[in-house]
């Protein structure tokens, strides 16, 4: 697909961009290379953390122009991509002051001497990423990667031109030298030869299972490191002594934002029976009295889907699941109004005979399951190709905690929606994906762990 900006909202074509051709490709990669045998990739470590400090900054001071290239481009209402920036710039700025005291030598006792090991840049990185979260997709890669001093290409979807541009153009203001990130316009096709280029060192990828296999396993045959953080079909638990209306309030969040376009979103609702009515009737209350309209507009709270394409995707797959047996609560179709609009659905009654059972619903669209007890949520949870996040919500903690450890998933969140922070590792297991970005662990994902012993003798 042709990298363009084509407004979700209007349904318009706004600007069409050229690919990068092989020429200035090569030179992104020579440019890369090069940085990286240089002393801004192997010396000192203050001046990179010094554009990540100086990147937060640009970041928080163009929030507004940056929240609404993505409104224009994929539809995320102006306030979600206010704080998506307020994220991204929490990131680079977690990584301007901790990663000095991350990457110290670590010891290790050993009989054979003083051991330690030290952490090194590999080489230039390439990362795909996706057009769900523009900014915040490209940070938690970019930014460890400046910590540690890996050059990274990335690139971006060709939903988001624009967003890629201004990210790549905040970087170098913030003081990146040339070659340090560069953001390339190429097809999916030209990947598999970048990963065979031998200055690639290693590839993180956030997308679809489809991509993430056929990235994976070009990464392995051509023996690089990679990263893939891909779909999710996350359970969103109300255990039978939660707290409602605070669960109703959270899961109607969980699922409409971003148009229920996210990866760690709350998609399958697991409610235990003795509160399933009052939870369903308000949840369903709530989602169909969503705010939806424009995504420049501050009060909308569901804006359109990304494309065309995502939106008759969605409709397809519910309409597929109804025919199986599934009931809709609310919903159910596109909504009658210009724009890639779907309404906000709740489905129900969805048994394992029926395909969306196993699936990931990506839009605003949220199953029910009631279940008796505990044990019923753990069995249904992990009856799951996929393990990358969860919540759980009840006022028994310490009853809360013994089922998120039981749950087969990246990530568990306990009264609070799943999220991102800079210092939570992120990632997922199963058709998840494998890895971790963010925090202690993501900044050493892409690191030569390096031995050094001296003998006693």
């Amino acid at each position: 697909m042709a990298y363009r900006t084509l407004n979700p909202y209007t349904e318009k074509t706004i600007q069409e961009f050229a690919d990068h051709t092989d020429g200035e490709v090569e030179a992104a990669l020579a440019k890369a290379n090069a940085l990286y045998h240089l002393s801004w990739s192997k010396g000192d470590i203050a001046p990179r953390l010094a554009v990540l400090d100086k990147l937060a900054s640009l970041l928080t001071n163009n929030s507004d122009k940056l929240a609404r290239t993505m409104a224009l481009e994929m539809g995320k209402p102006v306030s979600q991509g206010q704080k998506e920036v307020a994220l991204c710039a929490s990131i680079a700025r977690f990584y301007a002051a901790k990663s000095a005291e991350l990457l110290e030598p670590q010891l290790i006792a050993s009989d054979v001497g003083e051991a330690w090991v030290e952490y090194h840049p590999i080489g230039v990185l390439l990362a795909v990423e996706p057009w769900n979260f523009p900014i915040y997709q490209l940070t938690r890669v970019v930014a460890p990667a400046i910590a540690i001093g890996n050059p990274i290409v990335f690139k971006h979807a060709s939903i988001v031109p624009q967003c890629a541009a201004l990210f790549e153009n905040l970087v170098r203001q913030a003081g990146a030298p040339s070659g340090a990130v560069t953001n390339l316009y190429v097809s999916s096709t030209k990947i598999a030869e970048l990963l065979a280029d031998p200055r690639i060192q290693g590839v993180a990828l956030t997308g679809s299972e489809g991509a993430g296999s056929k990235v994976g396993a070009r990464a392995s045959e051509m023996l690089k490191k990679s990263t893939l953080e891909l779909g999710g079909s996350d359970v969103f638990v109300v255990l039978d002594d939660a707290d409602i209306a605070k669960a109703v309030q959270a899961g109607i969040s969980a699922r409409l934002a971003n148009a229920g376009q996210v990866c760690i979103g709350a998609k399958r609702f697991v409610v235990q029976r003795a509160v399933a009515e009052k939870f369903v009737d308000a949840f369903v209350s709530g989602m169909k009295n969503a705010a939806m309209g424009d995504p420049m507009a501050p009060e909308t709270v569901l804006g359109p889907m990304s494309s065309e394409a995502a939106l008759i995707d969605l409709d397809r797959q519910v309409e597929a699941a109804v025919k199986s047996g599934a009931q809709v609560l609310a919903g159910g179709k596109r909504a009658e109004r210009t724009g890639f609009f779907y309404e906000p659905t709740v489905l129900a009654g969805i048994t394992k005979e029926n395909p969306a059972y196993y699936q990931e619903f990506f839009g605003p669209v949220a199953q029910i399951f009631v279940v008796d007890d505990d044990d019923a949520v753990v069995d249904l949870a992990n009856d799951s190709p996929f393990g990358l996040g969860g919540s759980i919500f009840s006022s028994d903690i310490k009853r809360a905690r013994s089922l998120a450890s039981r749950i087969e998933t990246g990530m568990v969140f306990i009264n609070t929606p799943t999220t991102s922070r800079a210092e939570l590792p992120f990632g997922g297991i199963k058709r998840s994906g494998y890895g971790r970005e963010l925090g202690d662990v993501g900044l050493k994902e892409f690191a030569n762990r390096k031995l050094v012993v001296v003998s006693k003798g």
